[in-house]
């Protein structure tokens, strides 16, 4: 075949399975305001995009879709066929999701020692990054709270760590609070019941610090790539993060690309992040080794930038 019908073959367009959660920086690309003539995302109904993320790991049932940071750190650390693309889908403040029920009493981050928390998985993303601010911030060693999980790892082959305990069928976390049977609960983004109480003092000018003495937001969410696909198809690996960069921009998002920018696009903006992450997730026993950022990424999307 002649070079230039390689190349033409090369801009065929192209269908990709795809799992991306409702947000205002994916909203432009779902409703199909942000169109390309390289790539149609064929988009799965999705109400709660975490409750995907095994079917994505587990299965590889999708080509593109957004992924927790450590389930991407695990996946990559079992071999499963996706590529990290530097676009943050999900990416917030962590101090404030942790809560207690002060009606039990006055509870601080610096009691936590001894204590029942509960959380959803014990590798779910938002925990990892809790409990490394929790180490760092006020001295917490994790492996002297009990942990209450109720849920399994996304990654089958992953196992929890001695002495976490699994919530009996039927608890749930927020209840378990109410009722005293933990002592703190890593809650995720919205407090569940009003009657509960942000753990961390001034949570978000706390996140606010946080954010600015470690290079950026922590994040939650980016976008990974069937791998296969993206090695053979650089051009549609390029033509999505372009996308997914104007369908931030079409939701009139803040781009300040500054460390207070909760969805950074490119390695360089999310590297000290990045690190942040792989370090906890590293102490915590989520991963075998210390990744460097840079073999996060393929030659491809390592070079991708805004």
């Amino acid at each position: 075949m002649s070079q230039d019908k390689s190349q033409d073959k090369n801009k065929d367009k192209i269908a990709l399975s795809t799992m991306l959660g409702n947000y205002p920086v994916t909203a432009a690309l779902k409703k199909r305001e942000v169109r390309s003539d390289l790539v149609d995302f064929d988009f799965v109904d999705v109400k709660i995009a975490n409750q995907m993320f095994k079917p994505l790991v587990r299965d590889a049932k999708f080509d593109l879709a957004e992924l927790a940071i450590v389930t991407y750190l695990q996946a990559k650390a079992y071999g499963k066929p996706y590529v990290l693309l530097p676009a943050v889908i999900v990416g917030r403040g962590q101090h404030h999701t942790i809560a207690y029920n002060p009606e039990r009493g006055h509870l601080g981050p610096a009691d936590l020692e001894g204590k029942r928390v509960g959380v959803r998985a014990y590798t779910v993303t938002t925990g990892v990054w809790v409990r490394g601010i929790l180490r760092e911030q006020y001295g917490i060693d994790e492996k002297k709270v009990h942990w209450v999980t109720f849920e399994d790892p996304h990654l089958a082959e992953f196992r929890d760590p001695p002495g976490i305990e699994r919530a009996a069928p039927g608890k749930t976390l927020p209840q378990m609070l109410l009722d005293g049977e933990l002592d703190a609960g890593i809650v995720g983004d919205h407090m569940p019941d009003p009657r509960l109480k942000h753990l961390i003092p001034n949570p978000e000018a706390a996140a606010k610090q946080w954010a600015l003495s470690h290079g950026g937001v922590p994040i939650n969410h980016l976008v990974v790539m069937r791998q296969g696909i993206a090695q053979a198809r650089p051009d549609v690996v390029a033509e999505v993060f372009g996308l997914l960069h104007q369908s931030k921009l079409a939701a009139k998002l803040p781009e300040t690309g500054t460390a207070l920018d909760p969805l950074r696009f490119g390695v360089e903006p999310n590297r000290r992040a990045l690190d942040v992450i792989i370090d906890f997730a590293f102490a915590q026993g989520m991963i075998p080794r210390r990744f460097s950022v840079d073999e996060l990424f393929d030659d491809v999307t390592r070079d991708l930038t805004v």
